[in-house]
């Protein structure tokens, strides 16, 4: 793992979900946006501002969705591509609870 000021990342887990009633909500959010832009780069088959010959298409911004989970209301930033076809598997097309 990565070491940030001295600490784990586990560790760093561990001190927000401790320090904050809220903090795993916020880690989970934090996942599943990273899972977002993952499935983004993998769709496009390039990284965000990244050239590439094998490139499939282009980014075009992002769009709010509210998903309510068992954890509360996570507010995500859907990543958009230019010709409409990405769609996540994290959720359904208009599924707005988990």
């Amino acid at each position: 793992m990565t070491k940030t000021d001295g600490k784990s990342a586990s560790a760093a887990v561990k001190e927000i979900l401790l320090s904050n009633p809220d903090g795993l909500r916020e880690v989970i959010r934090a996942v599943m946006q990273e899972v977002l832009e993952a499935e983004m780069d993998e769709a496009l088959g390039a990284g965000k501002s990244e050239r590439t010959p094998d490139r499939l298409g282009y980014r075009s911004g992002h769009y709010g969705r509210t998903l309510i989970t068992r954890v509360g209301k996570l507010e995500l930033r859907v990543p958009q591509d230019r010709s409409g076809h990405f769609s996540t598997e994290l959720f359904e097309r208009y599924q707005r609870s988990e």
